[in-house]
């Protein structure tokens, strides 16, 4: 079972209900006030219920209508100040979801109730004292629960998208296809492991293709279409060759080719199991392919994950430059499991890393500060909310600027000189390592014209060696070629 339901919790006054309309806003899922829903099935108010059954008659009540409440179907729900001080109840929402305990000191809640008509049946008689003295019983239940946001200072909007980069859920709009709204994009460590449970909540009626690389393939083809064919799909995989030399229109037709091999329908979905190269290639064909038929993407990358596989940007490559060929069609969903990126080497999380600092400094100034130092990139927890935070940054832009009419050419900040700099090098230099190259440059250009101040290049250069990535033009490039190549990047 998915454990993809949100569940809000903490005193009264903390936003519980506020917050999670936004946030099932966001999400693109079903809100549940679970104190509404135990009212709506009683048929009276919770003061009422309290009156004619006391605490204990509500709580047998609370049980009851959270049992019926959850059924496996992702939503977010609003939970009342005391709901899992019952053992029952905290074991079940932790079954089918994450906590977020809301928080905020006892005068800001205290403000907030004196503002709020509803009638809170443990806070009668003097409001004040009632609060101060819950809060004191209730406290260490709180802070036993990892997830605590203290909402005191900040707007709905601003606690709702904290939760979704604290759990790694989003869902982008703006570039749709069909009858779609948006897609989503999920990020939590062994997720790989439910993709098949995932594909299972989505309309996928016609067989499966899964394409990857020979690398990823010998690493997780199997594992993946194993789960699809328990799941009852029909699945089979393609592997292609590694390298951003194989992103061309051969490939493409290759894929084409295989696609018809195994009766793919506009009623399927492709699957791009990869890193960049892989999911370019795969959501170029799948858009082409019939007209459109549905991909998702699983990224097995760093810079995959933070960079490419979100914006819905596909393309392959000409001899003249990176992506001159592509088209713009979103995924159905993104799945991203951090915990894939232990198979990778080094030289790949470094390679990542060019792209997650580009993210800091566009858009993310902890981000940004927390790269310029020493980073356990070994260690599971750092390396997944780096990639949490990373992709936030540019899920926020996209969603502002879906076909890059505006701000979201901030995400191209390296690329035009990395991009010069790959195919002249006849892609010796990796990806990363080029825009990180293409950043110093860009910011040294923006000194010189003044619209950057004195010294900010240095700040970049100094922390793009802190994760061991390239800052100089290479002596061995003709700069002339570099710019001829310059010219013709889109």
């Amino acid at each position: 079972m998915l454990k993809n339901s949100i569940f809000l919790y903490g005193p009264s006054g903390s936003g519980k209900s506020t917050i999670g309309k936004v946030l099932a806003k966001k999400l693109n899922l079903p809100f549940l006030d679970l104190d509404s829903q135990i009212e709506t099935v009683a048929g009276m108010s919770i003061p009422v219920i309290f009156k004619n059954e006391s605490e204990n008659g509500f709580r047998h009540r609370e049980e009851q209508v959270l049992k019926s409440s959850l059924d496996g179907n992702a939503q977010v729900v609003a939970l009342g100040g005391g709901a899992l001080t019952i053992k029952e109840n905290r074991n079940l929402v932790e079954d089918f979801g994450e906590v977020i305990v809301l928080t905020a000191p006892g005068s800001i809640l205290k403000e907030r109730l004196e503002h709020d008509p509803v009638i809170r049946p443990l806070l009668s008689g003097d409001p004040g004292d009632q609060l101060e003295r819950l809060l004191e019983s209730r406290q260490s239940h709180y802070q036993s629960f990892q997830n605590i946001i203290d909402t005191s200072q900040k707007l709905p909007e601003t606690t709702a998208w904290e939760i979704q980069v604290l759990l790694g859920r989003f869902f982008i709009r703006g570039m749709t296809y069909g009858n779609s709204t948006g897609y989503p994009v999920t990020i939590e460590n062994g997720l790989l492991e439910s993709a098949a449970d995932i594909l299972s909540t989505q309309s996928s009626l016609g067989p499966i293709a899964v394409v990857t690389d020979v690398n990823v393939g010998k690493l997780y083809l199997s594992f993946l279409l194993d789960s699809l064919k328990f799941a009852g799909f029909q699945a089979s995989g393609i592997e292609i060759p590694d390298g951003e030399e194989n992103k061309t229109l051969k490939t493409i037709t290759r894929l084409w080719d295989f696609f018809l091999s195994i009766n793919v329908e506009r009623s399927s979905t492709i699957i791009a199991l990869g890193g960049g190269v892989i999911g370019d290639l795969t959501g170029f064909a799948a858009s082409t392919f019939l007209r459109g038929v549905p991909w998702i993407g699983i990224p097995t990358s760093l810079l995959a994950m933070v960079d490419s596989c979100i914006g819905g940007k596909t393309a392959f490559d000409l001899p003249q430059g990176k992506n001159l060929i592509g088209s713009f069609y979103p995924p159905k969903g993104v799945i991203v499991d951090p915990l894939v990126l232990q198979t990778l080497p080094d030289i790949e999380i470094n390679n990542g890393m060019a792209e997650v600092i580009k993210h800091g400094i566009i858009g993310d100034s902890t981000l940004f500060a927390n790269c310029s130092r020493y980073l356990n990139l070994n260690d599971t927890f750092v390396l997944n909310n780096i990639v949490k935070r990373a992709m936030a940054v540019k899920i926020k832009i996209i969603e502002l600027d879906p076909f890059e009419s505006g701000v979201r050419a901030a995400l191209n900040f390296g690329h035009t000189i990395g991009h010069g700099l790959e195919l002249t090098s006849n892609f010796l230099l990796r990806h990363g390592e080029a825009v990180a190259i293409g950043m110093v440059a860009e910011t040294n250009l923006a000194e010189w014209v003044g619209l950057a101040p004195k010294g900010l290049s240095n700040l970049v250069a100094k922390t793009l060696k802190t994760q061991n990535l390239p800052t100089d033009f290479p002596t061995q490039l003709d700069p002339g070629n570099v710019i001829k190549t310059i010219q013709r990047d889109k």
